[in-house]
């Protein structure tokens, strides 16, 4: 089966054609449950890249994956969707953030892994791993009671959706990015109704908010961010999407209309820094671009998430957070019992 339709998406820029959601759907089965062999699976792969896979093509690797997963509602909040090839030159905003939404009220999934292609950046796993948190080597029980103690849920995606383990080797031979670098991002490990994914081309803005309608979120946030992320900028705009209620609607978000815009230092970025960095902001003594980063993001995604009536109220609840410890006091428990978690589980 994966012949005749890698026969479809194989003829080239112009004799392809996009498959249907049902074609699709036996595409990814066939690959995630590696049937079909790794050379069919990175000519697949390959041929979508040059392609560029449809909305449809998308939601079924999508399915398919969700199919695969674990998938635990330990809460109702925003899953912030970031790039598992990690960050090269960026600040990784969305973690400190996370810890002020949760503290807010507003509980947060986050998830990676080690890294991947074609990007090779520092991923959450990596800043994990340097904060003496295994997130692999923890049960599922562990994690969700983390989460269920502090509101903040880290998925080891390859431990959780054991078909992209089994594909990283092909993945990394390949050295290229493929439909699983969108597809991992939306598995919704937490069943959140909110989105905040992260696009690296403005060119997919409207695939991604199709996408996201396809997909049944409630209401998500599309952000043309730094490194391709789901955090916006700071030194300058950036361009998202909001999608609701089945429309998608442009929408500028600029730091300087809230007086947040600040240069961004330059930065050798390693595992060590982007933790020193980020727990620098939680504890109130961060570089003054860092922490309005954080505090726009979470403004911005208090408000997607109707915690506040606009990005305005959102900075003065997030910069109170902040102020009084409450975001760093979560931080500090989460990581403890992540830690403490992790000792637990390497002894059994």
């Amino acid at each position: 089966m994966i012949t005749n339709l890698l026969k479809e998406v194989g003829r080239g820029k112009r004799g392809a054609r996009d498959l249907s959601y049902e074609e699709a759907l036996l595409a990814a089965e066939s690959i995630l449950e590696m049937k079909a062999t790794p050379a069919q699976i990175g000519a697949f792969f390959i041929a979508e890249r040059i392609k560029m896979e449809s909305v449809e093509e998308l939601e079924a690797f999508v399915e398919v994956c969700r199919k695969h997963a674990y998938r635990a509602p330990v809460h109702r909040g925003l899953d912030c969707a970031g790039p598992y090839d990690g960050r090269s030159k960026s600040f990784i905003a969305t973690f400190p953030t996370s810890f002020l939404l949760a503290s807010a009220g507003l509980p947060v999934t986050l998830h990676g892994a080690a890294s991947l292609p074609p990007k090779w950046g520092i991923t959450l796993h990596d800043l994990l791993l340097e904060a003496d948190i295994a997130p692999h080597l923890l049960s599922r029980e562990q994690i969700v009671n983390a989460a269920a103690e502090t509101g903040v849920l880290y998925v080891p995606a390859e431990e959780w959706c054991p078909p992209l383990k089994a594909l990283r080797p092909i993945r990394e031979e390949l050295g290229m990015r493929t439909v699983l670098n969108t597809a991992e991002k939306l598995i919704d490990y937490g069943h959140s109704p909110f989105l905040v994914f992260g696009v690296y081309h403005n060119t997919v803005f409207e695939r991604m908010a199709k996408l996201s309608q396809n997909l049944g979120y409630s209401k998500a946030l599309i952000v043309q961010g730094a490194d391709g992320s789901e955090d916006l900028h700071i030194d300058r705009p950036s361009r998202t999407y909001i999608v609701e209620n089945g429309e998608a609607r442009l929408h500028v978000i600029d730091p300087d209309a809230y007086g947040l815009e600040t240069q961004v230092p330059e930065a050798a970025w390693t595992p060590a820094e982007q933790l020193r960095a980020a727990e620098a902001v939680l504890q109130g003594r961060g570089h003054l671009a860092f922490t309005n980063q954080v505090l726009l993001n979470g403004a911005a995604r208090l408000q997607l998430a109707a915690k506040v009536d606009s990005i305005e109220e959102g900075v003065y609840t997030c910069k109170d957070l902040l102020d009084s410890g409450a975001a760093w006091e979560l931080y500090s428990k989460w990581r403890n019992v992540m830690r403490s978690e992790g000792v637990l589980s390497c002894q059994g």
